[in-house]
């Protein structure tokens, strides 16, 4: 493949308007993204249910969600480096099979080991699926719109938890072992891959980059004839953020590419980004629930107060996808950091359902969309030989702490109650904003190829 090949399926995808064939692109990985929310917020409200139900200890059912994260740090480590060897479509694909047949088996689960052990495969095919989808949407996007598409994309995560606190709400109280139905419903997606592998294209700019430049031009030229949905072709696009560099083609030169002298900053800093944001966020969703009831709220009164608490999750994608094409990547992801930092302390004392309520929307709002913001910029971060190896690390990254999360979250409630749960939440989101400086902006620039 010869650089100017590899450049002109880069500039023509850069120029296009958003088409018919974006649309399909963003649809089709966003409802997968949408199941994979479903199935991780499903969990929440079947631990809240299991410890009653199983007169389980809340440090025992907290394995349930970390057996998920161990899994998803596996995933999305291994699905990267997959996804830059055999293609991006072809691992989405494998990994919703994955995790929807394991989460369908869950429902059958007998007891803790086994559901443990379900969990665990589940997020094999989850950790390797989220960060397979944002590179592979990020591929296809043209420069000047690629932000606040990834940041819409992220939104299918709320349409999926919201999903998940409706299933919650309705399905596990109102009938016998509900929470078996409600990871039953979490097998659709092991249809749902079937289109996934057959009814949407593979990224023109991995094809390009292996030297497939018939089937390059094939994708990229289908989507030139595609009808246009808004917007025009651009005249111009910013170069790069950087030079082009070695093409990566083992798995050791991928993993050291992310650590070169040029790129060694954006990786640590992304890292801790990562690792920051899962630990805060997976230490207050996955306990939410949880939480409400030991303050005295009852199972479906506690479900209640989360589900009206994860609609404020749209607003917060949608606010995030306008401001991230106009104040940038850094800035935007800097400052819903900011603001989930003072609402998580804003959450851990209030006592009134008003406050409650209040503060877990102002929660759900800020760390919601910086998660849009984060997956926007983490696929910029990297050439295309590199991309999805160092989207899945930094993922893989953050699992680490999200495997840390729900054990730590009762101990540090024992120690000292609610407050002292999000204070400690509340100094990660500082922690993830002050790195966020480190990041590259790369606002209205063509992908380094």
């Amino acid at each position: 493949m010869t650089t100017t090949t590899t450049d002109s399926v880069t500039s023509r995808l850069d120029r296009l308007p958003f088409t018919r064939t974006h649309l399909r692109v963003l649809t089709g990985s966003g409802a997968g993204w949408a199941l994979d929310a479903m199935d991780v917020g499903l969990i929440s409200f079947v631990i809240a249910a299991l410890v009653s139900e199983w007169n389980l200890t809340t440090a025992s059912t907290s394995w349930i969600a970390s057996a998920g994260f161990a899994g998803m740090a596996i995933g999305a480590t291994v699905g990267g480096l997959l996804a830059d060897r055999i293609g991006r479509r072809s691992v989405f694909a494998l990994t919703l099979l994955v995790y929807g047949v394991a989460t369908g088996a869950s429902a059958l689960a007998g007891g803790l080991v086994a559901l443990i052990a379900l969990r665990f495969v589940v997020g094999l095919g989850l950790g390797a699926e989220l960060p397979v989808a944002s590179t592979y949407v990020s591929e296809f996007a043209p420069a000047r719109m690629r932000g606040r598409i990834i940041v819409v994309l992220e939104a299918f995560w709320a349409v999926g938890w919201t999903a998940s606190a409706l299933i919650g709400y309705l399905v596990i109280p109102s009938v016998p072992e509900g929470w078996r139905w409600a990871l039953a419903i979490g097998a659709v997606p092991a249809a749902y891959a079937l289109i996934v592998r057959w009814a949407l294209p593979e990224s023109p700019r991995w094809l390009a980059s292996r030297g497939r430049a018939t089937e390059a031009e094939r994708v990229v030229s289908g989507m030139e004839s595609s009808p246009v949905l808004f917007g025009r072709p651009a005249a111009t696009v910013a170069a790069a953020v950087e030079a082009s560099s070695a093409r990566a083609s083992t798995v050791g030169e991928r993993l050291r590419g992310l650590w070169t002298p040029a790129m060694r900053r954006r990786t640590a800093s992304l890292w801790i980004v990562w690792f920051c944001v899962n630990f805060s966020y997976y230490g207050a969703f996955i306990w939410i629930p949880t939480l409400l009831v030991s303050q005295g709220f009852g199972l479906v009164r506690s479900f209640e107060f989360t589900l009206l608490i994860t609609l404020a999750q749209l607003p917060g994608y949608a606010v995030a996808a306008w401001l991230i094409e106009v104040w940038g990547r850094r800035a935007t992801l800097s400052v819903f950091l900011a603001g989930s930092a003072v609402a998580a302390i804003l959450f851990g004392q209030a006592t009134t359902i008003p406050m409650i309520l209040a503060t877990g929307m102002a929660l759900s709002f800020f760390n919601l969309g910086a998660w849009g913001a984060l997956y926007a910029v983490t696929p910029e971060t990297y050439s295309t030989s590199l991309r999805a190896t160092g989207a899945g690390w930094a993922a893989g990254v953050g699992r680490i702490a999200s495997i840390l999360a729900p054990p730590i979250v009762p101990v540090l409630q024992a120690v000292g109650g609610i407050p002292v749960v999000f204070i400690v939440l509340s100094a990660f989101f500082a922690i993830a904003a002050a790195a966020t400086w480190g990041l590259s902006e790369s606002r209205g620039r063509s992908l380094a190829e």
